[in-house]
């Protein structure tokens, strides 16, 4: 059994097609919009393939129009893009984003799931490090096998007893220092961080295209092509 587990796509579709696996089953970890061109192609994408998703932050954000309280350094570009979100993006699709899951438990050939943008205990807004004994504490009273997260764009896989913790990493804006997209492949109970190159180029042409400001297309542009470094 091939599990494909996704997070944090921020409307890049050339990132998200890029992804060629074939699988089982296909989660996502929230976060399909915000920071990119394309937040209507991302979410009719998830929409027609994957059954099971959580929501993000941003997707919080766009879908009750609050703030979306991601960190300091990235929330001016979180700002920039999501009036263009909300200009291209219906009623439909909003409300889509607003109605999301908090939280996700499910059990997929005996293995038990939890699936959560953020953390357990705070689904949408704790930024927690790939740090062992933070995650152990975090995950103390979860039943469950596999804990799946995102939000952080950072890929980590942690053993905390017997639970694993997996964040796949950023399809649409890693922050890790690696452009490639980035997901996670379970198979059999086994996990593999994978990587894949699209071209980067394709997205930024597509933000020149958005009507974002010059100096917001600029610094996103350096944050896809550096792997998630600010100017």
């Amino acid at each position: 059994m091939k599990i494909l587990v996704l997070s944090d796509i921020h409307a890049n579709l050339t990132a998200l097609q890029a992804i060629q696996e074939d699988y089982d089953h296909l989660i996502c970890l929230g976060d399909l919009v915000d920071y990119g061109p394309q937040p209507r192609e991302c979410i009719e994408w998830v929409r027609q393939r994957v059954p099971r998703i959580v929501r993000g932050n941003h997707d919080n954000a766009v879908g009750h129009r609050v703030d979306c309280r991601c960190s300091e350094k990235f929330k001016p570009l979180s700002v920039a893009t999501r009036e263009y979100t909300w200009s291209v993006l219906n009623a439909d699709e909003t409300g889509y984003l607003a109605r999301l899951p908090l939280t996700d438990r499910f059990e997929l050939d005996g293995m038990r799931f939890l699936a959560v943008h953020a953390t357990p205990s705070d689904p949408l807004f704790c930024y927690l490090a790939a740090d062992e004994k933070l995650w152990a504490h975090e995950v103390a009273a979860v039943q469950a096998d596999f804990i799946l997260v995102g939000h952080t764009h950072r890929p980590f896989v942690l053993k905390c007893g017997q639970k694993s913790v997996l964040n796949p990493g950023s399809v649409g804006q890693p922050r890790d220092g690696d452009p490639c997209a980035s997901y996670a492949l379970i198979r059999d109970s086994h996990v593999e961080l994978k990587r894949v190159e699209y071209p980067v180029e394709a997205t930024i042409a597509a933000l020149m295209q958005t009507g974002l400001a010059g100096q917001a297309v600029s610094q996103l542009a350096h944050v896809l092509r550096t792997g998630g470094r600010c100017m």
